[in-house]
């Protein structure tokens, strides 16, 4: 008997926790989604909950006011950008391969979270005000690492001498501009919308760019 109660109120905060999960992440989502059309100043808290299919009052239970979910939004966007995109972390026998792959996860992630591309880049365009200390304290780290990498491929004759940082920059916008500009290049393709076989062309195309730009054969 008393194991059985002991399940039942050991499973009580683990519903809550459910229950408060889902409706974060509803939040969440409804926030990204207006964040991207009309960035912070233009998204009201009011719209957020309409969209999110709850009352603003219900909203602040989780999210006490629309900077707090903001920045939990932006802190989404980076963390699952620098798990998912350290060129140290990728897959691969060789630089080539791993150059490869990461800059296939890149295209894949303007692809899969094209939303969260757009709330990024606005935050960035308006001088990261709410980002600047966590690009410091997460992407900055992520990235002298990857920079180190290349720098020791350099060293080893396995591409061209290049500015590490400035190969980075330049993927980072060539891959996400079909996010943050899908529109402007499906309009240039004649299309309403971008077809996977267009993101699988972007990535053959760019890797081939990359390649042979770092002289690697």
């Amino acid at each position: 008997m008393s194991n059985s109660s002991e399940e039942v109120v050991n499973s009580k905060p683990r519903r809550r926790s459910r229950i408060r999960e889902g409706h974060e992440n509803t939040i969440l989502r409804a926030a990204e989604h207006l964040f991207s059309l009309n960035g912070y100043n233009g998204t009201a808290l009011e719209t957020i909950a309409e969209k999110a299919g709850m009352s603003k009052q219900n909203l602040i239970y989780y999210f006490s006011s629309k900077e707090v979910l903001y920045q939990q939004v932006l802190k989404n966007i980076l963390d699952m950008w620098v798990e998912k995109m350290a060129l140290l972390d990728q897959l691969g026998e060789n630089p080539k391969e791993m150059l490869r792959n990461y800059i296939r996860g890149k295209v894949e992630l303007s692809r899969s979270n094209p939303e969260a591309s757009k709330v990024f880049a606005i935050e960035i365009i308006n001088g990261a005000p709410y980002l600047k200390e966590y690009l410091k304290s997460h992407l900055t780290p992520a990235l002298d690492a990857d920079v180190k990498l290349v720098r020791k491929w350099i060293a080893e004759g396995v591409m061209d001498d290049v500015d590490p940082y400035h190969l980075f920059f330049m993927i980072w916008s060539s891959t996400q501009t079909y996010a943050d500009f899908s529109s402007q290049i499906s309009i240039s393709l004649g299309k309403e919308k971008l077809q996977d076989d267009d993101f699988d062309n972007a990535t053959e195309f760019l890797t081939h760019l990359v390649i042979k730009g770092l002289g690697m054969k």
